[in-house]
């Protein structure tokens, strides 16, 4: 009997977070079980629920949480969303939502018949998953979608907590964390919250769950984070898997469409100079002030670099879309800027006019950004983003920084010269070479591969009935 033979009626069940930064990797991953012969259940929140015609090799099943019932205006996760939400209170309210449901999922799942090998849930939504896993009697590995540097971070929290870091003040913004070199103070992965306390406890919760886990499959590749991953795996005790980048894993995988927006972009980045647009893209997430927006608009004007800049309707508190632009700055910009909703960023990332990356410096955008050898200006956010980027700048030495307190047009304006002009062949060497690791990692006998057939044995290996936990 061949392997793939071996493994048909093998099932894997995931849970991902319902936010893009999320999904997507765990897509990705599954994309990855399936290339290695696994069939995929996605069981999903109807919170942010996903298309399921755009992956059809997997299965979806939508857990409908315990106020499904109510008016959506009286349901507690479209008000947290209408609301501008506190990210901490609607990961709360997911949580608390969706912990029973989820448990009568899968245990529905796994008595449906056919083998089912693990449980893979994304590591935010904590130990209750691990308590829904023994009691359907099947093994958990959790997937930590961003890197291996901000989780050390957050696995700290406690020591932080008694070191006197936290609550952050200001005057302490630019000390060293000694503790957590070269971290700063300012990039300490905290989001703005009125509940401070439930912040720490979703964290401690995660990096639990992630130590009470059967193992770890990791976004990220040895020879990028290897020091971390070492660090962590003495503390942790349980089964490292750092297969990434995963989106770099096989040209067979399931790949979206293109569409007639991206035929455009493409078309508009072909007439640009090799390396000399600007790539703009503030992920899924963050929202700006008009006034921001405004700075920034000028800023790349002013630059007179080409660029494309991904404005999702909603980025700019207050505005669907553009229309804060003072009249005829779009017509006056002529085909040196380009406004789109959406893009297609692995596409963008790896066209030869693409010359440096503007990003609030996400996971999957860094990471995407590196496997492009596309040198960054780092703008982050919160949370994992602040640890990012402070590597970023810092040890990989592939990146800008432009913090968010110095958002003006003229910085802005020196800041993208100085990444495209000054700096950007420098940044960029080096970011081809950690580009060049990347490769090897994902070829045959590389780390990634390596550990990508260690996960299917150690998959495999678990009994339904007697796991190890």
């Amino acid at each position: 009997m061949n392997e793939m033979e071996e493994r048909r009626g093998r099932k894997i069940i995931m849970f991902p977070l319902p936010f893009p930064g999320h999904f997507n990797p765990m897509i990705e991953l599954a994309g990855i079980f399936h290339h290695r012969g696994f069939s995929v259940t996605i069981l999903h929140t109807s919170y942010n629920s996903p298309d399921p015609s755009r992956h059809p090799h997997f299965t979806f099943r939508t857990i409908h949480h315990n106020n499904e019932g109510e008016e959506e205006d009286q349901d507690p996760l479209s008000r947290s969303k209408a609301s501008g939400m506190d990210l901490m209170a609607l990961i709360r309210q997911l949580k608390q939502s969706y912990t029973e449901p989820f448990r009568q999922s899968l245990a529905a799942e796994v008595s449906g018949g056919e083998t089912v090998c693990c449980l893979v849930s994304d590591a935010i939504w904590g130990r209750s998953t691990k308590v829904a896993a023994e009691e359907a009697g099947v093994g958990r590995v959790v997937l930590r979608t961003g890197g291996a540097a901000s989780f050390c971070a957050f696995a700290a929290f406690p020591l932080l907590r008694d070191k006197g870091y936290f609550p952050i003040q200001d005057s302490r913004l630019d000390d060293l964390v000694i503790e957590l070199p070269p971290l700063k103070v300012k990039d300490l992965p905290v989001i703005e919250t009125n509940d401070p306390e439930e912040l720490y406890r979703i964290i401690n919760d995660m990096v639990d769950g992630a130590k009470s886990s059967s193992g770890v499959i990791w976004n990220t590749f040895e020879d990028l984070e290897r020091f971390q991953l070492m660090d962590l795996s003495d503390n942790f005790q349980v089964p490292f898997f750092p297969i990434g980048p995963f989106h770099k894993h096989s040209e067979d995988l399931p790949s979206t469409k293109n569409n007639k927006e991206d035929y455009a972009i493409t078309s508009w980045l072909d007439k640009q100079d090799p390396k000399s647009v600007v790539y703009v893209s503030f992920g899924s997430l963050a929202a700006i002030e008009e006034k921001e927006f405004l700075q920034i608009a000028w800023g790349l004007r002013n630059s007179e670099q080409p660029f494309l800049w991904v404005v999702r309707p909603g980025l700019v508190r207050g505005n669907e879309w553009l229309e804060a632009l003072p009249s005829g700055f779009v017509e006056n910009i002529g085909h040196m800027g380009k406004f789109v909703k959406w893009a297609n960023q692995l596409n963008v990332l790896a066209h030869p006019a693409v010359g440096a990356f503007w990003t609030h410096c996400g996971w999957n955008s860094t990471l995407e950004s590196i496997c492009e050898g596309v040198p960054m200006i780092c703008t982050p956010c919160f949370t994992d983003q602040l640890v990012n980027t402070r590597y970023i700048v810092d040890v990989w030495q592939v990146g800008i920084m432009l913090e968010r307190s110095k958002m003006d047009k003229n910085e802005i304006e020196q800041v993208v010269r100085s990444a495209m002009i000054d700096k950007g062949d420098a940044m960029r060497e080096r970011c081809m070479a950690l580009k060049e690791r990347a490769d090897i990692c994902l070829r045959k006998d590389g780390s990634s591969s390596n550990n990508l057939d260690k996960l299917v044995t150690h998959v495999l290996s678990f009994d339904s009935n007697a796991f190890a936990s």
